[in-house]
């Protein structure tokens, strides 16, 4: 076996199988899933296409609603990011390269492919996976470090539920990687009292500004690697003058810093656009306070661990929680032993030092704008991109000391034998079967991931076709209070599923009503305009008709047009909030 580990092949090989590992758990079942809201826009702006040519107030055919999803051959790159800069709150640069990834590839029933759409993201993914075995190898010349690292990632839920999402998180989490890589070659030089290598300085700039025109919170990332950088300036206030280690450095924030200012324009409309209010509308009442370290502590975990917590039989869900939890202690314990050895050992500990305060940093910045500004920030799981490719480095380094360590001296030593601690203080399982085990609960968790039995996709449209389709025999006319073109984009995700699933027992195709007409979207407030529209709309379709609304602020009184509510208890489906009317046929 030592003789195999020498191979020059060895390392090589053994990162392909983790390539080959990640590219199946990424591509198994990457279109099973439903299509929610934020997919619906990539791809809508990633074709070049608007959602204004949708209509609004009045009654629209599945066809017309699902025309945003078509390709368009005359759009170009500039029409991308005119509708995206228009319409959107995001950066173009994923947009465009989206827009030439999916040309490549045919319609699928006339509409844009979402395999399509969504390989982009995992192809991305997988080019994290020997990324990460770089930032590993780089951070603590180890490259059982970096073999490690790209173990963890190949397996890891969070990377794989990015990766199935046409988003943009694998390309801002690729700008991560390396922008970290640089900062701990900066770091390297600054200790060294050397330059920092121009083309390293060039790069650092470049991946910056690509990690700015991803996604705008890579500044987090930014800001985090500032404070490491002002850090070890502190420590060293008598050198931060000396051209050799230091100028370059500054030229590269100075650099960095004109990347951000560019998109100073489009962040000064973010915050009154309809599309952002929901980061401000955290309640921080009663105990609600503490809901930011719960949400933390869901996306640490699940970083690397996930169990079945998002099905329908409790005692699954509760006994998945409790194991998640008992193994991420256990877990954490051997991180603390780790990374306290890798501190002493002179090839590592300036990495593990820099990496540990960038993650460090990043989580302070996330709870100082979640309590001070944006109340809902941390209930984003997916936004941890800011930091996650340090956290797994930082756990293969601690998992590499104990793949050297023999089992005698690798279980978990507690100071105190009392409560249940104990438990795990009995539990010695270390060395390479303590590596081996979190691997395996970590390919459990993607496997997870990839079965939807967790990080289920925040709307679910299929879950209100399905509803819609077991209740309703009449034809279909499904309302929905529209707000921005969210509302948009919910709509296209039930469209589509529709037209995926032939849904409906009717011969009629499903009827669509936006209804734009400024009403607050609290829940409990009535709209006249809302009703007015219903009242308008309804005597022109045939009956009898089931009216769906969605998302309503309150229930609507439609009895001068014969159509009574029906209130049985309808299963959840999160987005939509719905309500079912019956409009009989009229008897003359």
């Amino acid at each position: 076996m030592k003789a195999i580990a020498k191979s020059r092949w060895f390392h090589p090989l053994l990162l392909v199988l983790w390539l080959l590992i990640g590219t199946g758990l990424r591509l198994t079942a990457l279109t099973s899933k439903t299509l929610w809201s934020d997919e619906v826009a990539t791809m809508v702006f990633s074709l070049g296409n608007s959602f204004r040519t949708v209509p609004l107030n009045q009654a629209i055919a599945l066809s017309t609603l699902l025309q945003p999803l078509q390709p368009n051959p005359q759009a170009g790159i500039v029409t991308v990011i005119n509708h995206l800069m228009t319409e959107s709150t995001h950066p173009p640069a994923y947009f465009a390269l989206a827009h030439l990834w999916m040309k490549l590839f045919p319609a699928d029933a006339g509409l844009a492919s979402v395999w399509a759409a969504r390989s982009l993201p995992v192809l991305l993914g997988v080019v994290s996976i020997p990324a990460m075995f770089g930032l590993g190898w780089l951070a603590c010349r180890s490259r059982l470090v970096g073999q490690i690292a790209a173990a963890l990632m190949a397996v890891s839920p969070f990377s794989i539920a990015l990766a199935q999402e046409a988003r943009h998180y694998t390309l801002a989490i690729l700008c991560v990687i390396a922008s970290l890589s640089c900062l701990v070659v900066a770091i390297r030089t600054i200790h060294h009292r050397t330059y920092l290598p121009v083309w390293v300085g060039l790069t650092w700039v470049i991946v910056n500004c690509l990690g700015m025109a991803t996604h705008y919170f890579f500044i987090l990332t930014l800001c985090a690697e500032a404070l490491v950088l002002i850090g070890f300036a502190i420590n060293r206030l008598s050198e931060i003058a000396n051209f050799k280690t230091w100028w370059r450095i500054y030229a590269v924030a100075a650099g960095t810093a004109a990347g951000c200012l560019v998109w100073l324009p489009a962040w000064q409309h973010i915050s009154s656009n309809s599309l952002t209010q929901w980061i401000y509308g955290g309640d921080r009442s009663s105990f609600s306070w503490l809901e930011p370290i719960s949400q933390a502590l869901a996306a640490w975990i699940t970083m690397m661990f996930l169990l079945p917590v998002e099905v329908t039989n409790k005692l699954i869900v509760v006994l998945s929680a409790l194991l998640l939890l008992f193994f991420s202690i256990w877990t954490t314990f051997i991180l603390y032993r780790g990374i306290r050895i890798q501190r002493m050992q002179p090839e590592s500990s300036l990495a593990i030092q820099v990496l540990g305060s960038f993650v460090l940093g990043a989580v302070i910045l996330f709870f100082g704008l979640t309590y001070t500004k944006f109340p809902d920030l941390l209930s984003g799981i997916r936004y941890n991109f800011v930091y996650f490719p340090a956290v797994i480095v930082l756990l293969a380094a601690s998992l590499a000391t104990s793949w050297h360590t023999p089992k005698t001296q690798a279980g978990i030593r507690l100071p105190s034998p009392q409560g249940s601690l104990s438990i795990l203080r009995s539990l010695r399982i270390g060395g390479k079967k303590a590596v081996v085990l979190i691997w395996l609960m970590g390919l459990l968790g993607g496997l997870t991931v990839i079965s939807d039995l967790g990080y289920h996709k925040p709307y679910r449209p299929d879950l209100l076709m399905h509803t819609i389709q077991k209740v309703s025999q009449s034809p279909v006319l499904i309302a929905i209070n529209h707000y921005n073109h969210i509302e948009t984009a919910k709509m296209i995700g039930l469209g589509w599923e529709f037209q995926r699933n032939n849904a409906l027992h009717s011969a009629a195709s499903p009827q669509f009503l936006l209804g734009h007409q400024n009403c607050d979207p609290t829940p409990g407030k009535e709209c006249a305009a809302l009703t007015a529209l219903l009242q308008q709309t309804l005597p022109q379709l045939p009956r009898p008709l089931d009216l769906w609304t969605v998302n309503f602020p309150a229930p609507v009184n439609l009895e001068a047009q014969n159509c009574f509510s029906d209130f049985p208890s309808w299963p959840q489906a999160h987005g939509y909030d719905y309500q079912l009317y019956h409009c009989p046929k009229l008897v003359k």
